[in-house]
């Protein structure tokens, strides 16, 4: 059965709502109405945008413009998220803008109703794949709250509540079908584009209703460039890494037959070539998007494939809209469904593989605004949304056991990244593709002298006021065990860290950056302060107050927890790309991926091993990897809560901001790994020849 096949009987049970809601708005639009300003505007504004929607889905139903010219769907794709992207002919005059819609409908109004726009622009996407259940609840919606609005203007409380329940009552619909789309092969939208589009005809770009930008453009004409012999060798490096990760963790892959591939809308060609090589393997791709609806997301995060963003602060001005309707009641209640939609699917999870992602990078670093109009959770709630998001894990990892998948991830370049995007991009593959044997040699030499410490030191240099003890795990049989994982690449793309879990207590002491970029923000002059293993305080400098700068860290490193502990203490080793990254200017615009092979880094959060600690893990030179718990995870049979954060960031510091790390043995002596920036361990001295070069 075809992907809108699947659709047809959900679509034609809610056909006659969504008719008559659409026929409410146009009499609106073209009668009298009570309404006055300042909110005659905002209906009008709306109400023209679901009457646009409704020419998208008929355009679509109706296969009007496939026969455009590229140009002429560029243009069309344009006027579409016109109102969102940045300027005075856009976001500044959108009411999907809450400091336009604060100033032009009044504290009162203003948040409530920006929501809801902002929750009615995801019909693009619902036109587009034709979901009219989601169109006429969103159509239903506004004639409820037009109503509202027409017979006598509401309180602040009745608007909010009306949004409360609307999206309560309809938490089952959005919920289950976004567990489904992660879940069914079937629903298979995106993976039809890519495997029965001609792909050389870049019209095909549009049919994703996402926005569309010389990002995507110019990368699939880059694609479309390349032999087929490399094209296939691109995938075999991603698709190869992820067979790995069964095989070096010790699961059966051949139990599973779903493969969640992640990308960025412009690489579809050599997704194509991934997804036949997956099929090789037994497994069927299962492609979803970034989630729309707001019931779906986390803060700015974006799960699932995507294009550029439209524009990251209207993406940001929204990170805490949840506030509107989180409470006790709706955090049961959507933990509840969540836990059904998992049940009435447990199958599907069980044959579930994991997630294979090919990251992009290269736009400029976002520095966001702090709006006051934002809506903003409140101390209560931050609280609850780190229960939704525990009890939401628990329930995950019942159904998909991370002991029971993989996964695997690699980055590359999109245009953005300047006048050498091309150059980058091969340069990229190469480093991709380095000789993981050789460093597997060097590694086992950090590896061998790390497993002497009792704690490591590390300090920064120059601006870069990092001072660190971290504290080892005492080996009980160091001839059959180690601290350190020797890390290359299967699922971890490219190659180059040794890490470990690192012991909590006597770990202490500064954690400095002056720029970093992590999960899309940029960070300057970060400073997590550390006692025990757990963070005691914390700052930037991306804003005046100290208010600002501490929730923002709080809101995006530690998600809204008081504190988190250290995950992990890793050492890069891929000084390769460390020296290409410098020569063109580009390690802040390099994702986490590749830069914590480029420097030692410290992970807070969750282990590297969260979930899945049960597993026996060996290096290649026999020993087992030992070092896997601490303080925290070790609680996860008795109290679970305590145990897991459902969280982990990488912050490296920069070979030319490290003047020393040091391994300190139980009898004193020191041993320099790193000294000014540079491997100073005898056998490391490959590592050095990048900087050489």
């Amino acid at each position: 059965m075809g992907y809108c096949e699947l659709l047809k009987e959900v679509n034609d049970s809610v056909k006659e709502r969504y008719e008559l809601a659409i026929k409410r708005v146009r009499m609106f639009l073209d009668g009298e109405t009570n309404i006055k300003e300042p909110f005659l505007d905002y209906f009008k504004r709306t109400g023209s945008f679901l009457c646009e929607m409704d020419a998208l889905k008929k355009r679509v139903d109706k296969q009007i413009g496939k026969d455009d010219t590229f140009e002429e769907l560029k243009q069309y794709n344009t006027s579409l998220y016109q109102d969102v992207l940045p300027g005075v002919a856009g976001y500044e005059r959108s009411y999907a803008n809450p400091s336009y819609a604060v100033r032009k409908l009044g504290d009162e109004y203003g948040q409530l109703l920006s929501f809801v726009y902002t929750e009615i622009r995801g019909d693009i996407i619902y036109a587009v794949e034709q979901r009219l259940f989601d169109m006429t609840i969103h159509a239903e919606l506004f004639v409820e709250i037009l109503c509202m609005f027409e017979d006598d203007i509401p309180s602040r409380k009745e608007l909010k509540k009306t949004i409360y329940y609307f999206v309560s009552d309809y938490a089952e619909d959005t919920i289950d079908y976004r567990t489904r789309e992660i879940l069914d092969p079937d629903l298979s939208f995106a993976t039809d584009i890519i495997m029965q589009s001609n792909l050389n005809d870049l019209r095909y770009l549009f049919c994703y209703g996402e926005y569309i930008t010389e990002n995507e453009i110019r990368m699939a004409k880059f694609l479309n460039a390349m032999s087929q012999e490399d094209i296939d060798a691109m995938a075999y490096t991603y698709t190869h890494g992820y067979e790995e990760g069964f095989r070096v963790a010790g699961i059966d892959l051949s139990k599973k037959k779903t493969v969640n591939i992640r990308y960025a809308i412009g690489q579809e060609r050599m997704i194509k070539a991934a997804i036949l090589q997956f099929e090789e393997m037994g497994l069927t791709p299962v492609i979803y998007r970034a989630p729309i609806a707001r019931v779906n997301r986390r803060q700015t995060m974006k799960p699932g494939y995507t294009g550029t963003s439209a524009n990251k602060q209207y993406e940001y001005d929204h990170r805490g809209d949840d506030a509107l309707f989180l409470d006790k009641a709706f955090a049961e209640r959507k933990t509840a469904v969540l836990k059904n939609a998992y049940e009435t699917r447990k199958q599907l999870a069980k044959e579930y593989a994991g997630p294979a992602v090919v990251e992009v990078f290269g736009e400029i670093p976002f520095e966001p605004v702090n709006k006051t109009e934002a809506i903003k959770l409140d101390n209560k709630q931050q609280e609850l949304s780190v229960t939704v998001t525990s009890e939401s894990a628990k329930i995950l990892n019942e159904y998909i056991p991370q002991s029971e998948y993989s996964f695997t991830i690699i980055a590359y370049p999109i245009p953005e990244i300047g006048d050498h995007f091309e150059e980058i991009f091969e340069r990229i593959v190469e480093v991709n593709t380095l000789d993981s044997n050789a460093y597997k040699r060097v590694q086992q030499v950090l590896i061998d002298e790390l497993d002497q410490a009792i704690y490591v030191k590390v300090k920064g240099a120059g601006r870069n006021e990092t001072d660190m003890t971290v504290m080892m795990h005492q080996l009980e049989n160091p001839d059959k065990e180690t601290n350190f994982e020797n890390c290359t690449a299967d699922v971890n793309i490219p190659v180059g860290e040794v890490f470990t879990s690192p012991r909590l207590t006597g770990t202490c002491g500064v954690l400095h950056v002056p720029e970093v970029y992590l999960n899309d923000l940029k960070y300057r002059n970060m400073r997590l302060v550390f006692e025990d293993g757990k963070i005691i305080d914390y700052t930037c400098d991306n804003f005046e107050t100290l208010e600002e700068n501490r929730r923002y860290i709080k809101e995006n490193v530690l998600f809204n927890r008081d504190t988190l502990p250290i995950g992990e203490f890793a050492i890069g080793t891929n000084t390769t790309a460390y020296v290409m990254a410098n020569e063109y200017d580009i390690v802040y615009q390099l994702p986490i991926l590749i830069v914590e092979k480029m420097g030692p880094h410290f992970a807070v959060g969750d282990t590297c091993y969260s979930h899945s600690e049960e597993i026996r893990l060996y290096n290649p030179d026999g020993k087992e990897i030992v070092a896997k718990d601490n303080e925290c995870s070790i609680l996860r049979d008795s109290k679970e809560d305590e145990a897991y954060f459902n969280c982990h960031t990488d912050i490296t510091i920069p070979y030319d901001e490290i003047a020393s790390i040091t391994s300190v043995h139980a009898d004193g002596t020191q041993v320099d790994i790193i000294k000014n920036g540079r491997f100073v361990l005898s056998g490391c001295e490959m590592l050095n020849e990048p900087f050489e070069k």
